[in-house]
């Protein structure tokens, strides 16, 4: 195993190298054993590390971009909100590995061919193993894994939930028993993929290429297809909106409240800055959708899809988002105070089990809200007012 004293200098001159500097030189850590080893916030992008072996190391925050980690062992290793774009990955094994909302846009996470070295009866001599990327029992959470290369790779009972996975090639992967519950796999290759046991529920698949899959034993429940309609009750959504927004901006004096519960918005052409407050939209679906500075007070969205959408500076005061979706929204700057109804009187803003895992609330105003069981892991938050929130 490397000292820490020679580690720290080839970390120095790698450093140096990325700035410049005369004397620097690319890390090359090909085959040295750093198990266990504390390197939280590391910045090895463009290293050789290939068949380094990285068990059980603690890597959060580290930097891979681009980096060669070719038939690496990361099994059990920490890589939570590490940066691994375009790394090659192929051949490495991240078995029981924490990814969680790791980066690894575009990487390599196929089958390699590894060279090890047999010195049975005397010999040295070196041979060669195809070996799959394995990804079992790993943890990537909320990753971003757009464009990378799975093909074949092993990923049994891995935790894909809330991932990424937006044109990513995933043919004849091995993912039985995986959890890839509200993954995006929009324009991702599954072909011939096995998804024995799989859950999907709610996973976006927007042109997913199935051919040879077999989705009989996997759960998709929920799951986003193309939408294909952009009306309600025969009439189309965006004059429904209309009709409401009228109501609205003449205090009822015109047009009429609507009700669109259950309604799919993602065909809308314009969400932004919208005066729909107390429209009636429970269990309505407006995935990724720009919906900045949108008037939603007193609506009832609960059970609603804001999964990636934009309400950043969105007024919420009063809103019912129970149970509702809000797995990678922005929210930055929204209002979710209580609404005044005057003399005395306020409606609570009510978040309870809401999930807002991996939002951007920076800056929010979250006043006297109720987030009673609300699931609010690894949230950006900085800035965001929480008086009098009850939980």
């Amino acid at each position: 195993m490397l000292d820490k004293t020679s580690l720290h200098n080839i970390l120095n001159l790698h450093a140096w190298f990325k700035m410049g500097k005369a004397g620097g030189r690319l890390a090359n850590l090909s085959y040295i054993d750093l198990t266990d080893m504390k390197l939280e916030g590391v910045d090895l992008a463009d290293a050789n590390l290939t068949g380094a072996r990285l068990y059980g190391a603690s890597l959060r925050d580290a930097i891979f971009t681009r980096a060669n980690l070719f038939g690496c062992d990361l099994r059990n290793a920490d890589l939570r909100f590490a940066h691994l774009d375009r790394a090659d990955l192929r051949g490495a094994c991240l078995r029981g590995a924490n990814l969680t909302a790791a980066s690894l846009i575009g990487a390599d996470l196929r089958e390699g061919q590894i060279a090890f070295k047999d010195e049975a009866r005397g010999l040295r001599l070196m041979k060669h193993e195809r070996r799959p990327g394995e990804l079992d029992y790993a943890i990537l959470s909320g990753a971003d894994l757009s464009g990378a290369r799975l093909n074949g790779t092993q990923a049994v009972a891995t935790d894909f939930h809330n991932a990424n996975l937006a044109g990513a090639i995933m043919s004849q992967a091995k993912l039985r028993n995986a959890n890839l519950n509200g993954a995006i796999l929009s324009g991702a290759d599954m072909s011939s993929a096995d998804v024995t046991g799989a859950t999907m529920r709610g996973a976006i698949m927007v042109e997913t290429k199935l051919s040879g899959v077999d989705l009989r034993s996997a759960d998709t429940t929920g799951v986003l297809r193309v939408p294909v309609s952009v009306f309600i009750d025969d009439q189309p959504l965006d004059e429904v909106l209309a009709i409401h927004e009228t109501w609205v901006k003449t205090s009822g004096a015109s047009g009429s409240r609507q009700t669109v519960a259950g309604a799919d918005f993602r065909l809308v052409r314009e969400m932004r800055r919208r005066h729909l407050t107390t429209l009636d939209a429970e269990g309505a679906c407006f995935y990724g959708l720009d919906m900045e500075g949108i008037q939603l007070q007193g609506a009832n969205l609960i059970h609603a899809d804001f999964r990636r959408c934009n309400l950043k500076g969105a007024d919420l005061r009063g809103a019912r988002l129970i149970g509702a979706q809000l797995t990678h929204a922005c929210l930055e700057g929204a209002k979710l105070g209580p609404l005044d109804l005057g003399g005395d009187r306020l409606m609570r803003s009510d978040l309870s089990r809401a999930v807002l895992t991996f939002a951007d609330l920076r800056g929010a105003d979250l006043t006297r809200a109720r987030m009673l069981e609300a699931d609010t892991d690894h949230v950006m938050d900085k800035g965001a007012n929480y008086s009098l929130v009850e939980r």
